[in-house]
């Protein structure tokens, strides 16, 4: 690993976690000038403004771009770095942040900003289907069709994330669309009829107390999941075993890894979520793993700090 370059470049998203205060931007240069480092921040006020903000710096020069958001602005950040020499940062600001924890950043603004000068850089894996990268996972079935009823609930009812999602889960369960599909993995093909199909870029800790944690970055691999158990009271069982805990592996998904794999469809298009984002895919849907594609800035070792 080589030391983190500099000057950087920090892209918040306006959106992300409780948003962006008037005078937090001006606290964050502040953060970066007391580690010696001078920081353009720049705001992205939409969603849709992260890429086309990154592609400018990119284009001005800039090799070191911090995303500064939840795991969907860290992937759109990625999306532009990946297969380049530009090193990504992340600072934490979402609800979840799981690139960020399976990175070890800490969640802490002036620790985590502390830890972006400090760290080095190394790579990591991306996944990717039909082109699009994504950093944590993808999935078909069940989640695209939750995700896609929680925006039509906050779009057309006004309500908030969380009261959306619960009622977009409550619908879809009851629904209980059934995903048929073949993948083309190992030389073989294999015919699902399941609720899902989870793609985690690298393998997941699915069991315990580690639920939804990744092993690694960088083992070069795809981990493909699917239910053991379908039908709704299945689904419904594994929902309270992973709240209380009480998932195990190889019980309860089948489990596959590989480099790449290829999933057929009798649908011209499916819905694919990459990241916690939904697009309308074409179909056979190419998966692959991208080994070693994204340089990202990692924090420092604990006994280095």
């Amino acid at each position: 690993m080589s030391q983190a370059p500099a000057p950087l470049a920090v892209v918040l998203n306006a959106t992300a976690g409780t948003g962006c205060p008037p005078d937090w931007i001006e606290k964050l240069r502040a953060q970066f000038a007391d580690h010696g480092v001078a920081a353009q921040v720049l705001q992205a006020k939409e969603g849709s403004d992260i890429i086309p903000t990154v592609r400018r710096l990119l284009d001005g020069g800039a090799r070191t771009i911090v995303a500064g958001g939840g795991d969907g602005t860290v992937s759109a950040v990625a999306s532009q770095l990946a297969g380049t020499d530009a090193v990504l940062g992340v600072l934490p600001l979402g609800t979840l942040n799981h690139f960020a924890k399976d990175l070890g950043m800490p969640l802490a603004q002036e620790e985590a900003v502390a830890a972006l000068v400090a760290g080095s850089v190394t790579t990591v894996d991306v996944g990717e289907v039909n082109g699009r990268i994504f950093i944590n996972n993808s999935s078909l079935g069940l989640y695209p069709d939750i995700v896609r009823d929680r925006e039509q609930r906050q779009r057309r009812l006004g309500h908030s994330k969380w009261r959306a999602l619960a009622a977009a889960s409550l619908d879809v369960l009851r629904r209980y669309p059934v995903l048929r599909v073949q993948v083309d993995l190992d030389d073989e093909t294999h015919a699902l009829r399941t609720p899902f199909l989870f793609i985690g870029n690298n393998e997941y800790t699915m069991e315990g107390f580690q639920i939804g944690e990744r092993r690694g970055l960088s083992d070069g691999s795809l981990a493909v999941y699917t239910a053991q158990r379908t039908g709704r009271f299945g689904l419904l069982r594994l929902a309270l075993l992973a709240l209380f805990h009480r998932l195990q592996q190889a019980r309860d998904f089948h489990t596959a890894l590989a480099r790449e794999f290829v999933v057929h469809s009798g649908h011209r298009k499916l819905r694919v979520a990459t990241d916690g984002e939904v697009t309308l895919m074409d179909t056979p849907l190419h998966y692959r793993c991208r080994p070693g594609a994204l340089r990202v800035i990692a924090p420092p070792a604990p006994s280095a700090a």
